[in-house]
């Protein structure tokens, strides 16, 4: 599928995709994809058939496997690695046509995490060690983990407490990764059929992607852009709370964030005015009750300054990844620099190819004179 230099590749099976048959592939119409950083990622397929069907429309029934990928300068890269949760037709009854739309939607495999709710314990074991726990039990789907230890780790004895799960896997593993600040998502990739379960902090360090540009005349490859500042976002956490071990009341204090910072003026620093919450968790040791507080404060700088787009994918030469940074030039001093990629919306139809982005940080300004 294209039209432009840029190919789509469509796998298709139950457990093991294969590629797509030929009929299958050349009904295809459109595709969109959306990765976030908040919440499971998904797709939706759209296929244009007759109303007698179309060969090849059996594999597409919930619960089977689709792998989308795309190459561009001969370079292939995985798209999506998804599961259908959701099909619709919709027949045309003008008989001029004869033709039916087709539709498959469905998220990354990581919904396969959210289809039982258990009720066990997990005995002498921190939050990282169930994390890669669960993630290794659904290796069937490709799943590595890439788990990252927090900087502080709680590993009860089994003579002490002993942590439960009331839930599916994959709300355990969100809520284990909220104690920290952390993220839990799935990466597609690097190879067909394989997957990285990753749980641990914004990936808001490492060298950033290629470059947005913007307001560039025709080195421009943003076609749309605007920007917000929520100067409310940013929050810090004071209180104090009842040692579980000692008995003992402690101050708890989280005023600056451990975050990278990605800009020149970190709005919890600069700003004149900046709210202050009250710490209330109970049960914790002192330890345990400071890294809550910093996962709270750290988490409000995330999306303090915000941009959105369109970015045209044939100029821009590449996949916009998210959850990693990007540097942005030509915006203006105050906009320009790195930020980093929370949401990417891929719209595929023949001939043409957008990407609509999402990017965050947390202040003002870039953190050098240039971009």
């Amino acid at each position: 599928m294209s039209k432009t230099g840029i190919y789509l590749t469509l796998w298709i099976g139950k457990s093991s995709p294969k590629p797509a048959k030929r009929e299958l592939a050349e009904a295809l119409q459109s595709v969109e994809v959306t990765h976030s950083e908040e919440g499971r990622s998904g797709f939706q397929v759209t296929f244009q058939t007759s109303n007698k069907g179309i060969k090849g429309s059996e594999d597409l029934k919930p619960f089977s496997r689709v792998i989308l990928m795309v190459t561009i300068n001969a370079v292939q890269q995985v798209l999506m690695d998804g599961i259908i949760v959701h099909q619709q037709l919709t027949p045309n009854d003008d008989p001029g046509t004869g033709t039916s739309t087709l539709t498959i939607t469905g998220e990354d495999v990581s919904i396969m995490m959210d289809l039982k709710e258990k009720a066990m314990p997990h005995p002498g074991q921190d939050e990282a060690t169930i994390a890669r726990s669960i993630i290794s039990s659904y290796s069937r789907y490709g799943l590595t983990d890439g788990v990252v230890n927090p900087k502080t780790i709680n590993r009860p004895s089994v003579n002490d407490w002993t942590p439960r799960q009331k839930g599916t896997d994959l709300e355990l593993l969100k809520n284990l990764a909220e104690r920290y600040g952390f993220d839990f998502y799935v990466i597609p990739g690097p190879k067909p059929k394989k997957n990285t379960g990753y749980w641990g902090p914004p990936k808001s360090k490492g060298s950033p992607q290629g470059v947005l540009n913007v307001n560039m005349g025709p080195n421009s490859n943003v076609e749309t852009i605007n920007f917000r500042y929520n100067a409310l976002a940013p929050v810090r956490i004071e209180g104090q709370v009842q040692d579980r071990e000692t008995n003992q009341i402690e101050s708890v204090q989280a005023t600056s964030s451990q975050r990278p910072e990605l800009s020149r003026e970190p709005a919890l620093t600069s700003q004149s005015d900046v709210r202050t919450r009250q710490f209330r968790q109970s049960g914790l040791n002192a330890r345990e009750a400071l890294a809550r507080a910093q996962a709270m404060t750290d988490s409000s700088v995330d999306d303090v300054v915000t941009a959105e787009g369109v970015l045209n994918t044939l100029r821009y030469g590449d996949l916009l990844k998210p959850r990693v940074p990007v540097n942005l030039r030509g915006a203006g001093h105050g906009y320009d620099g790195t930020w980093y990629v929370k949401r990417v919306t891929h719209s595929i139809q023949r001939g043409d190819y957008r990407q609509r982005f999402v990017l965050a940080r947390e202040g003002m300004g870039p953190k050098t004179s240039r971009v």
